[in-house]
């Protein structure tokens, strides 16, 4: 159970919160300046109220009624103004926050280590970047518009009361000790509640976004009725949390309602007994129904503020994610000598062991496949060279580098990937096979990467070529056409060193020739990994390795491995019976 913020952790918390909003001070400050003049113009309206009911409706001065709507009317303007000026600046000044916080929290999103995301759903990240940070950014502009707004005009109002009678004002000051009594106990509650709120649209979210991103498999299994009630469960707990909300403030805002109604009908109980004027007590009256509504909003504040630190708690916690960790001062500039891997070993933080003492040679311009069994260590060794984990024991060099100390953009500027499960972008095939292209792009060199790759055998087909756009995660295109774009993206990327991870598991044999006559023109001249399950894809490889428990138990050439009895030479008959089967 998480502990409950103290009040010094709040004010931090709120201080480190309105910094963001200084850069954007001069609109801020001409925002209070219209709040100010829309609080003044109302107390000026208030206090008007007594000269017009004695002079105007009693004494009937004439000529005070001839200018009487002048001056009104020119503090409907000035009202009108400071409202307009209010509204418009505070907007532009909570989207600048919004958008800055948003970019910065994207920013340590994306440049978080893989372990980070592989703890945290997506929805729950994607109810972060969207939800909490509308929070936050009610908590620093609208909450702080409320207190000056609100506040001004309570303090005009209670000013003009007090000078009206002071012995009447003081009524007001009783209920001030219960009021503050009902905000800390009703604050520490809304915190919590908060808190839940935020945690629950991120469930809603990361149900939503796995039943639509696997909405085929919902549809061929017949999971409606399950993913209906992982819903209603996410959704359902949503309203329960929204309800103790509203439980929280419908409690405390009419009692501090109720307790402002006792203080009038005490001050109207005593102003009948005390010889006023009949303009001053209407003018009273008037100031203390019109202080009603931004004493309710006041009252209302610290549950806004709350529920934006809450927000800004877990907006925080991103913005302060530790990035990949890049001590490298070495530039990679190609791969003249290979790659190492000296007795890497690797566990998870779950403890469990994926790799025991792995010792790999890859020399500058060869092939070296890895096979085995799921689950030995493959694609592992794979997120280790491109330092998405770093290895618990051992080491990897290039070129006689040790990994660490090459610069994490150089290493990967270097290693092109292709892998099984395909990621494509909501764009053109164009724009995906050129992704993270910083400069101008070369179409000459754009068109001969898809040649290679066997794109422009289907897109020629296509009215609008490598411009059509693919959907999301490219489910406009078929199994072999995604992975043909995957790999003219890397052959565009040009990159020395080359990453297959099982990239024709998935394929059928038909789809499989077409690709493999792209992988083949990809590897050429290239240092190349190849993951592999299918073992007829790498027979050419000029070194295969077997893993096993995550550790190498054979390697040697196709023809070395094949003829003498051992892990490879059982997968090979074990694929072979398989084929026949099939066919």
């Amino acid at each position: 159970m998480s502990k409950t913020p103290t009040a010094i952790e709040d004010i931090r918390l709120y201080r480190r919160l309105l910094t963001y909003v200084l850069p954007y001070k001069w609109a801020f400050v001409v925002a209070i300046f219209g709040m100010l003049l829309m609080s003044a113009s109302d107390a000026v309206f208030i206090a008007m109220i007594q000269p017009i009911v004695d002079s105007g409706f009693d004494n009937r001065d004439t000529s005070f009624i001839r200018w009487i709507p002048l001056v009104l009317v020119a503090l409907g303007v000035i009202r009108a103004i400071g409202t307009f000026v209010d509204g418009y600046c505070m907007s532009w000044v909570a989207g600048h926050v919004v958008q800055d916080l948003r970019q910065l929290m994207f920013d340590r999103l994306i440049c978080a280590p893989v372990a980070y995301h592989d703890q945290n759903s997506s929805g729950m990240l994607t109810s972060r970047l969207i939800y909490n940070v509308n929070q936050v950014a009610t908590a620093s502009t609208t909450a702080v518009r409320i207190v000056v707004r609100d506040a001004s005009k309570t303090i005009f109002l209670m000013g003009w009361m007090c000078f009206i009678s002071w012995r009447l004002s003081l009524l007001f000051a009783i209920i001030l000790p219960v009021a503050y009594l009902i905000f800390k106990i009703s604050s520490r509650k809304f915190r919590v509640v908060s808190k839940r709120i935020q945690d629950s649209v991120g469930g809603i979210l990361h149900v939503t976004k796995e039943a639509l991103h696997g909405h085929r498999l919902v549809k061929i299994f017949g999971a409606y009725h399950h993913q209906r009630r992982l819903f209603f469960t996410a959704n359902n707990r949503h309203r329960q949390q929204g309800m103790k909300a509203t439980a929280v403030s419908s409690a405390s805002v009419p009692l501090i309602v109720f307790l402002s109604s006792v203080g009038v009908a005490g001050v109207i109980w005593v102003a009948l007994k005390q010889g006023i004027s009949g303009g001053e007590f209407a003018s009273y009256i008037a100031a203390m129904l019109m202080i009603t509504k931004p004493v309710r909003s006041l009252a209302q504040i610290n549950l806004i503020i709350q529920g934006g630190l809450a927000g800004a708690q877990s907006v925080f916690e991103t913005v302060d994610l530790d990035q990949e960790i890049d001590r490298g001062t070495v530039e990679l500039r190609g791969v003249a000598d290979g790659v190492k891997f000296d007795k890497v070993s690797f566990k998870y933080d779950n403890g469990k062991p994926v790799l025991n003492g792995v010792s790999i040679d890859i020399a500058a311009g060869s092939t070296v496949a890895l096979v085995g069994m799921s689950g030995g260590g493959k694609s592992t060794l794979a997120s280790l060279l491109l330092r998405f984990y770093s290895p618990t024991g051992g080491n990897i060099s290039i070129d006689g580098h040790p990994l660490d100390t090459l610069t994490l953009e150089s290493l990967r500027a270097n290693i092109a990937i292709v892998t099984q499960d395909i990621i494509l972008f909501d764009d053109t095939i164009a724009n995906n096979i050129v992704y993270g292209e910083k400069g101008k792009v070369d179409k000459q060199k754009l068109h001969k990467a898809a040649k290679a790759a066997n794109v422009t055998a289907f897109t020629k087909d296509m009215p609008k070529g490598l411009n059509t756009f693919i959907g999301e995660r490219g489910v406009r295109m078929s199994g072999g056409q995604r992975q043909r774009i995957a790999i003219a993206r890397a052959l565009y990327k040009n990159a020395p060193l080359l990453i297959m991870d099982e990239a024709t598991s998935s394929l059928d044999t038909r789809s499989e020739a077409h690709i493999q006559t792209a992988i083949d023109r990809l590897i050429k001249n290239r240092t190349s990994l190849i993951i592999a399950h299918r073992l007829s894809t790498i027979e050419n490889a000029d070194k295969i390795l077997v893993l096993e428990k995550g550790k190498i138990v054979q390697q040697g050439s196709h023809a070395e491995l094949i003829a003498k009895p051992g892990v490879y030479a059982r997968l090979q008959h074990a694929q072979r019976r398989n084929h026949a089967k099939v066919a």
